[in-house]
């Protein structure tokens, strides 16, 4: 009975941690790389719209994340890319998203 109980509460503990991640939102203390630019090409088909590419701060070192043709959720979609504010001595990162 207590392996249950302890199993269950990790893993609530797991999504508890797993859904604080998923505000879209986080800080680091280095300032991200210059951006990479590259040829997006055309799109491969109606509705789709150019996201562009970010550097993601992962296990303590910069990743560029490419960037991708999405589908539009519905007509006039506005792509809002990823960015990166300073915050202080910090930088804060906010996920793009659709608007």
């Amino acid at each position: 009975m207590n392996r249950k109980i302890t199993l269950l509460l990790l893993m609530v503990m797991g999504l508890a941690a797993l859904a604080a991640c998923g505000g879209g939102a986080y800080y680091v203390a280095a300032p991200p790389p210059p951006p990479r630019y590259a040829v997006v090409g055309y799109a491969p088909g109606p509705g789709f719209v150019w996201t562009e590419g970010f550097w993601n701060w992962r296990g303590g070192s910069w990743v560029w994340a490419p960037g991708a043709w999405r589908r539009a959720p519905h007509p006039g979609a506005v792509w809002v890319p990823a960015r990166w504010i300073p915050a202080g001595h910090r930088y804060r990162f906010v996920r793009g998203y659709w608007r």
